[in-house]
């Protein structure tokens, strides 16, 4: 510390308060609130320089830009953590008393905005970046504008950052505490940074997940706290969602019902995390709450905006009172959460620890990690055994097929483009034809089990497909076809009239609607007992209308799924589990960043490969040009993927699109644009990058390419939105205003199990800090670069994107293939932009991608786009992929257990008396016969392993 710097107080147990003592003065002479601070002091820092103060012109809090020790400016990171967006400036600033405005249209949203210089006049003038920046006709130069918030502040022509002089005195604020005040102000408008502990509570604390357990009353414990914590976030998540100031359609159908239409701006759409089927309230407000036009609905989300309609759209429940349809703007949503998932999850855990029957004792060991006695089931596939349909397996895949038919647990990892759909069907055709066992199919998402359903049935499979509730009455070309939804086929002629008129809104007799209901639970019931095969997402296989058991479970996409969502479909009686996917594309998204680092972001498929299980792994591909798919074998898989396709199965006749080396479709298109902060201030956008998108797009259509065949990944939906906008402003033709509108612009997680003939990515980072976020976890370079099957074309930033190991690795790939160019898109060149040099550069396809990343980030990014601006320390928390990350419980005697607290020690024997209060005990010795003796034999009685396990995670947790 420097000599001329104020010591810290310092509390009892040696946290440091976050105020500074002058030297000769003791700390209670200086409590924080000795002297109020000025109205325009900073709220983070305290900060009271009125020349250095901006404020945020939705909470009228006032804060400095300032950095400190945060990754943005004081006033930027809040705007980013209470998603607001307009600023004023202070009197004494240069700009005077002032709220930043576009002067075209009036956008206040500061991260919309930036400024150009007038042609003539020596003026600079604020415009919004779409769509004012892009007027044609304007007296600006707009090809020179520049963002206001760069490198997460505000410029300094427009509010100076403090001096590190002018910081000294103020009030040092670390990101945590921020965190928790901006969530303290979402409940009291009026707390301060006083009111934050500024030290974690050690009981928020999330115990890590383990890699062994010895009983299922510490594998219970130690998921509720992750799942809980989870709702939680998830819960605040959604009712933060909550839209103003809304503008309605209105509709009537047929039947009386009425529907709802509004839009939102690109932009506003940025963050609304909803899908078909959630249920919303509209609240109209008149001239007050006191109004009697007042008045509130519910309803649920039937339609989404696409690329033919802007509209979001909700059908109304029906209500006493009607909807004011005459009425057109002044609307609230409010998006309402459900908690059905989380409660099937924790019901899931509690039933595999309690109810002996819910799985069999050869996987209940084994979920729980114990050692087993490896057993086979007496059955074998003949060797000319064929799917009707499909094409012959290959060996990989026989292998597949016969190890899934004959073993209780197999884990088959499927690689990009190996036929993992396939070698399901497959074994499902085996199972169900000779066999003759009932198979219960799950994914974690919708789009995955309505594609294995139809490739089920066009297989001649008696497959049924159960939806949610919710979902049944909105568009789906599934439901035509093998839902619950041919139940209504078997009612009678008077019954099927009641139904279609159910299905349009009509309001039914109480007499006739119970009638009805009971007709159709036992049309579905049957239904559902006559299907050989049953497919649900894996939150699904809890419906109530599915009762009963299976005894043979197959987990498609099953990395995908968090270990207790997988939970779900296995405690319905299992004595056979089939996990299908693959541990090195993407995982589950998780919300909370507690519950993921303690494990909750771990797949039950990745657990069981750190526990020792070999996955049969398929090693054909089938998709990707053989230039495509050498760096990912090499990087990813060791160098085992073999080309199912030739050359010349992949080559695009009469393409004349610039390839630098013909016969190799590929290249990296090096782009030196500048990254900006997106719309709403959690995501990035890169204007270069997004107009380059566009001209191979053209370039493509040019060759006779068609939209459907053309796909665009990035990974922040700040630039999917844009390239989307940028795309419609910048074409004339309305015509092909419709073709660019059909390219499919998604996420990385959007694309994975998916293709398209060419393939644009579009990475966006580019700054001076080098920094590139999550680009950096290689599975979601992995699922980026294998969705191509003609051609592919990367665009970025070399000089960013070369100080991570990976990234640099494929621009070495590239540059070696001589497909690193720049340039006009007419006349790339070779280029010899310098890449960073490391020292441990062996072959890629000696050490593959675990060793080539030190650190990998997943903070997932909500369905497919980063949902926050994580601080720069996020991406070095997280462990390198390949470590298990999970605490082993296995050699308990060897383990020298610490000294815990007696508080410690009470919290934990608190919680597992609370559960087995909860549960009435344990059964004991299940499944004792099929577990083999542990190596030693001195071994603790089990209520002392039960608490050492316990307390060697909290040991973890706390870093003892």
């Amino acid at each position: 510390m420097d000599p001329g710097t104020p010591p810290l107080a310092s509390t009892e147990d040696g946290a440091l308060e976050e105020y500074w003592v002058p030297d000769g003065e003791n700390s209670e002479s200086l409590a924080p609130e000795s002297a109020p601070p000025a109205p325009h002091a900073c709220t983070y820092c305290g900060l009271e320089n009125a020349q250095l103060a901006v404020k945020c012109g939705t909470c009228d809090k006032w804060f400095c830009n300032g950095k400190g020790t945060l990754a943005g400016s004081h006033i930027v990171t809040h705007l980013v953590q209470s998603k607001h967006n307009v600023v004023c400036l202070h009197e004494q600033l240069p700009l005077g008393a002032e709220t930043l405005e576009c002067y075209h249209c009036g956008n206040r949203n500061v991260f919309l905005l930036g400024f150009v210089a007038a042609k003539q006049d020596l003026v600079v003038v604020v415009l919004c970046r779409l769509p004012c920046a892009h007027q044609r006709d304007m007296n600006w130069e707009t090809s020179e504008w520049q963002p206001l918030v760069d490198g997460r502040l505000l410029l300094s022509w427009v509010a100076p950052a403090p001096l590190q002089e002018d910081m000294a005195h103020t009030r040092p604020i670390l990101g945590d505490t921020v965190r928790r005040l901006e969530a303290q102000w979402r409940m009291n408008k009026d707390a301060s940074v006083a009111d934050v502990d500024p030290a974690a509570d050690p009981a928020d604390a999330l115990l890590p997940v383990l890699l062994r357990y010895n009983d299922a009353a510490t594998y219970h414990n130690s998921w509720v706290p992750l799942v809980e914590a989870e709702a939680e976030c998830d819960r605040s998540l959604k009712e933060s969602q909550a839209l103003e100031h809304i503008s309605l359609v209105w509709a009537t159908l047929a039947s009386g019902a009425h529907q709802a239409q509004f839009t939102l701006s690109t932009y506003e759409n940025n963050n609304l995390l909803i899908a078909v089927g959630e249920e919303l309230q509209l609240h109209y407000r008149g001239l007050g709450a006191a109004d009697p036009e007042s008045w509130s609905g519910m309803g649920r989300i039937v339609l989404l905006p696409s690329a033919r309609s802007e509209f979001f759209t909700v059908e109304l429940n029906r209500l006493p009172v009607l909807p004011p349809t005459h009425a057109t703007t002044g609307f609230t949503v409010e998006f309402l959460w459900k908690g059905i998932p989380y409660a099937r999850m924790l019901t899931a855990v509690k039933r595999f620890a309690t109810d002996e029957k819910s799985v069999s004792a050869h996987l209940y060991h084994t979920i729980l990690g114990h050692e087993v006695v490896n057993v086979e089931f007496n059955s074998s596939v003949p060797k000319n055994f064929a799917v009707p349909g499909l094409t012959v397996l290959n060996a990989s895949q026989q292998k597949a097929v016969q190890s899934a038919v004959r073993r209780p647990l197999l884990l088959i990892q499927g690689p990009p483009g190996t036929g993992k759909t396939v070698t399901s069907l497959a074994i499902i055709y085996y199972l169900t034809k000779y066999q003759k066992t009932r198979v219960l199919v799950c994914a974690p998402l919708n789009v995955a089990v309505d594609h294995l359903t139809q490739k089920l049935r066009a297989a001649g499979i008696n497959a049924v497909r159960l939806y949610a509730k919710t979902r049944e009455n909105t568009e789906s070309a599934m439901l035509d076809h093998c839902s619950l939804s041919l139940a209504a086929e078997s009612l009678s002629p008077k019954l099927q009239k009641l139904y279609a008129k159910y299905k349009q809104g009509y309001e039914l007799a109480p007499k006739d609607l119970t009638k009805l209901m009971g007709s159709l639970r036992a049309s579905e019931k049957a239904i559902l007992k006559g299907a050989d095969v049953v497919c649900s997402t894996c939150i699904g296989a809890m419906d109530s209308r599915l009762s009963g058991s299976f005894s043979t479970v197959l987990i498609d996409e099953s990395t995908q799924a968090c270990e207790l969502e997988a939970l779900i479909p296995v405690v319905k009686g299992a004595k056979q589990l089939i996990l299908v996917g693959d541990h090195h594309q993407l995982g589950p998204v998780i919300i909370d960043k507690r519950a993921s680092k303690a494990g909750l972001s771990q797949s039950l498929f990745e657990r069981l490969i750190a526990l020792g299980h070999v996955p049969s792994r398929l090693e054909i591909q089938y998709r990707m040009n053989p230039a495509l798919s050498e760096f990912p074998s090499n990087m990813f898989y060791e160098g085992s993927l073999q080309n199912g396709v030739t050359l010349e199965d992949r080559t695009w006749e009469r393409l004349t699109f610039p390839w630098p080396v013909p016969g190799c479709p590929m290249m990296f298109w090096v782009n030196y644009g500048k990254e900006e902060m997106s719309a709403n201030g959690s995501s990035y956008l890169n204007r270069v990058e997004a107009m380059n998108v566009e001209k191979i797009i053209s370039k493509l259509f040019m060759d006779g390419i068609k939209p459907d065949q053309i796909g665009v990944i990035t990974p922040y939906e700040g630039q999917r939105a844009y390239i989307a906008h940028y795309m419609q402003l910048n074409t004339l033709i309305a015509s092909k205003r419709a073709q660019y509108e059909e390219v499919e612009i998604q996420s990385v997680d959007a694309f994975q199990g998916r293709e398209k003939d060419f393939i644009i990515l579009s990475c966006v980072r580019a700054n001076e800090d080098r920094n590139i976020g999550f680009l950096s976890d290689p599975r979601r370079l992995n699922v980026a670069l294998t969705r191509a099957k003609y051609g592919m074309v990367v665009l970025g930033n070399p000089r960013s994107l070369s100080r991570n190991k990976l990234w640099n690795r494929l621009l070495v790939h590239y540059r070696e293939r001589g497909c690193l160019v720049e340039g006009p898109l007419d006349n790339l060149q070779f280029s010899l932009v310098p890449l960073t040099e490391f020292k441990d550069h062996p072959p890629i396809n000696k050490r593959g991608f675990q060793q080539a990343n030190q650190g990998y980030n997943m903070p997932d990014d909500m369905q497919s786009m980063l949902s926050y601006i994580p601080d720069d320390d996020d991406y070095a928390e997280m462990p390198v992929l390949g470590h298990s990350g999970f605490d082993d419980q296995t050699t308990l005697d060897d383990v020298r257990w610490p000294q815990l607290s007696a508080n410690q020690v009470s919290r934990l024997e608190a919680l597992n008396e609370e559960f087995e209060r909860s549960v009435g005990g344990f059964p004991a010795g299940r499944g004792d016969e099929e577990r083999t003796k542990s190596k030693g034999n001195s071994r603790a009685t089990q209520d002392e392993a039960n608490l050492q396990s316990i307390a060697h995670a909290f040991a973890s947790a706390l870093n003892i």
